[in-house]
């Protein structure tokens, strides 16, 4: 193997010098703790066999770190959501073959594996499948989040009208109220529900006793009435299993919409407003061990002068009296855990480049810092005796890993996991400067190892989407490690908007995005590229999303950079706010003379800079018409046009069936061999790439074609062994 750069042999190969090991690297995510402790629950995503996406598996961590982790479930489906009942059984959704059945079913359907241990099987089955599975901590209550069609009553009228519907090839969707997608989904016409998960006493009686046998589920429903409104919630259960709170979208005039806190009971389906006002959202609901209490985020509704500003409260869901939880903390809270006394809650939050664990003790809102390192903690849990928590833990020197915490010291260990840390192509330092206007400005930069030779490294700019974010935890989609393989230096800033550095940092960048987050950006880059082991005069930008916007933006304001790679990204702002997936979002952050003062199509005469675009078609969050504009305005208008015979210095990268993230293993290897070779090419002076085969821009290799032909022979091989055996 030899560096892309250079051809010379590589000292230390690893993952990130080969993308076929790195797309196959194995995925961490999510954690489930049984009631009693003994148990975590995770999720392990690996390539398909094709090749061509990630499947999913539950696997089980030894709290105690004493024994290996092992394997739960096996299958070409893949599993997910695991939940733990009160008496230890595990629950998860899968779409994979039901062995009991008589014909497959390709929707999710609800499995059981006892608590005793045993093979998994089907408790419950549904047309249009199962969407999420949620359990009382204290009570047998189990309760599904699934889907209904409009019109359905119950589980039987749905699985009519899903059949009328699936046997007439019908596809189209009457809305009569906003939004209609979400992300990279089209939203309706079936609806998220609340289900309670009982016995079917009727379906036992016809069915034969067996030695092993478990008596069937049936739904019933306890959110009728709610329509569409809970499209976007994530329920909470209390722990004795009487009630689940449930933030619900109310729609306003013009489009507009508001969240409110409802409570359902789920004995008879009662519904009650806990908390609603018109100008505040209220989500994240977190209910105490007695249940009398939940813990919730509160967020004034932003408008074009004042950003959003979430704070935790306490809600007395005896009296409906609510009390803000450490107030005075200038911070992003997201509710992780209660102990389980009840007299403290964890808490994550982005800070400065981190996102530790906070302990928030509930009778004085005092707030302290439980976890030390650089990292980022997610999906905190607590063990029973309220001693230890577990959590999923990342940060740019390690993808995510089960820990365990001392929650008396903030000692972090982590557990032997199914996953092993990757070597890192380098090294990892935090830099920061000051901008003009005084503020502190701060990021990572990662840098190869060795000596960076008298020229210095390239440098990459790399910005964060969100806006409201941070570059604090691992991520796979845009992974710096890659390119650090290949001898960039890649800086990862935090500039205004960033969440992590107090309530006035988000406010200096709000609603004016082309103003202090590009400041900030470009006083971070001087500040980094006056060092001597960095080459101011080889550099380029990158961003996605709201990082693809900046990268526009700064390719009509500079031309600083030799090549702006850009993403997913908003060019023309009136275009884009009506267009959006949540245009109600965006008209609070800007009116429409703010949109135009910063959007960035209006400089595309100034741009100079060769420019990657990159666009999915089913990116609905920043749809298509952006990439596509932003692509047709570089060719006809901007500083470097496409030449009399069409040529062009641009490039755009287009993926028919991805959405704002690449997520196929096949399309991120593309995505990154475009990407790398854009860059070699005008960062590095190199000659223009051979492109992937696969893109149809290249005849195959040499080394292509003789893989192609060892492929065949093996798959002949084996095939003709396979007949033998057969025979």
């Amino acid at each position: 193997m030899k560096d892309l750069m250079t051809s010379e042999p590589l000292a230390t190969p690893t993952i990130f010098h080969d993308l076929d090991q790195y797309v196959a690297m194995p995925r961490l995510g999510g954690l489930a703790i049984s009631h009693d402790g003994t148990r975590l629950v995770t999720t392990v995503s690996t390539v398909t066999k094709a090749g061509t996406g990630y499947a999913t598996a539950l696997w089980g961590v030894d709290p105690q770190g004493e024994r290996p982790a092992y394997r739960i479930t096996r299958s070409a489906k893949g599993e997910a959501g695991a939940a733990f009942s009160s008496d230890g059984t595990l629950y998860f959704t899968s779409a994979r073959p039901n062995p009991e059945a008589d014909e497959d079913s390709p929707e999710a359907a609800l499995w059981e594996i006892p608590a005793g241990g045993g093979e998994a099987r089907v408790v419950l089955s549904r047309p249009g499948g199962v969407s999420g599975v949620l359990c009382a901590r204290d009570a047998d209550v189990t309760v599904v989040v699934a889907g209904l069609l409009p019109g359905a009553t119950d589980e039987k009228t749905h699985a009519a009208i899903h059949k009328a519907r699936k046997d007439g090839g019908v596809q189209a969707i009457l809305h009569d109220s906003y939004p209609v997608r979400f992300w990279d989904a089209d939203l309706g016409p079936v609806a998220p529900q609340l289900f309670v998960a009982e016995p079917d006493e009727e379906a036992e009686s016809t069915r034969p006793t067996t030695t092993d046998h478990v008596p069937p589920l049936k739904l019933r429903w306890v959110s009728e009435g709610v329509g569409s409104a809970m499209r976007d919630a994530r329920p909470a259960v209390s722990p004795d299993g009487t009630f689940a709170l449930v933030s619900l979208t109310v729609p306003e005039a013009r489009g507009e919409q508001r969240s409110q806190l409802v409570r359902i009971d789920l004995a008879t389906g009662a519904r009650s407003v806990v908390a609603d006002e018109p100008d505040h959202e209220f989500y994240a609901p977190l209910i105490s061990p007695d249940s009398t209490r939940a813990l919730i985020v509160v967020d004034r509704k932003s408008t074009p002068d004042q950003a959003p500003h979430p704070v935790l409260h306490l809600l007395d869901l005896t009296s409906g009296e609510r009390t803000p939880l450490a107030a005075g903390w200038d911070r992003w809270a997201s509710p992780a855990a209660w102990l389980p006394d009840g007299s403290a809650v964890l808490a994550t939050a982005d800070d400065n480049g981190r996102s530790p664990v906070f302990r928030i003790e509930v009778t004085t809102g005092e707030v302290s810092q439980v976890t030390t390192d650089d990292s980022s903690y997610s999906e905190v849990v607590v063990s029973p005796d309220g001693t230890r928590a577990y959590a999923v833990r990342s940060s740019y020197l390690f993808p995510a890993e089960i820990v365990g915490i001392d929650l008396s010291t903030g000692a972090t260990a982590a557990l032997p996991g199914p996953v092993e840390r990757p070597e890192i192509p380098g090294r990892l330092e935090d830099v920061e400067t000051t901008a003009a206007d005084g503020t502190r400005v701060r990021g990572w930069l990662a840098l190869p190892e060795g000596d960076a030779g008298a020229a210095g490294h390239p440098l990459l700019l790399w910005i964060h989407g969100g806006p409201l974010g941070s570059w604090n935890a691992w991520t796979w989609r845009w992974n710096p490690w890659l390119l650090v393989a290949q001898g960039y230096a890649v800086l990862l800033p935090d500039p205004a908007l960033s969440t992590g550095y107090g309530q006035d940092f988000i406010q200096r960048g709000w609603g004016s995005w082309g103003q202090a987050p590009y400041e900030d950006l470009m006083a971070i880059t001087d500040h980094v590229v006056a060092r001597e082991d960095i080459d101011e005069t080889r550099t380029a930008a990158m961003g996605g999303s709201f990082g693809g916007y900046m990268a526009n933006w700064v390719a009509g304001q500079t031309d600083r950079f030799r090549a702006i790679v850009t993403h997913a990204s908003l060019w023309a702002l009136d275009q884009f706010g009506p267009t959006t997936d949540a245009a109600f979002y965006w008209q609070r952050e800007m009116t429409r003379e703010m949109g135009e003062a910063n959007s960035p199509h209006r400089f595309v005469d100034k741009i100079v800079t060769p420019m990657l675009v990159i666009h999915g078609d089913k990116d609905y969050r920043v749809p298509i018409g952006e990439g596509l504009r932003l692509w047709y305005e570089l060719l006809a208008a901007s500083g470097r046009p496409a030449g009399d015979d069409g040529s062009t210095v641009h490039r755009f990268l287009y993926f028919p069936n991805e959405n704002h993230w690449i997520l196929s293993p096949q399309h991120a290897k593309v995505w990154y061999q475009v990407v790398s070779g854009f860059l070699a090419e005008h960062v590095l002076g190199a000659e223009a790439p051979e492109l992937p085969v696969e893109l149809g821009r290249s005849a195959p290799t040499e080394k292509q074609l003789r893989a192609a032909a060892a492929a065949e022979e093996l798959e002949e091989a084996t095939s003709d062994r396979a007949d033998g055996e057969s025979t």
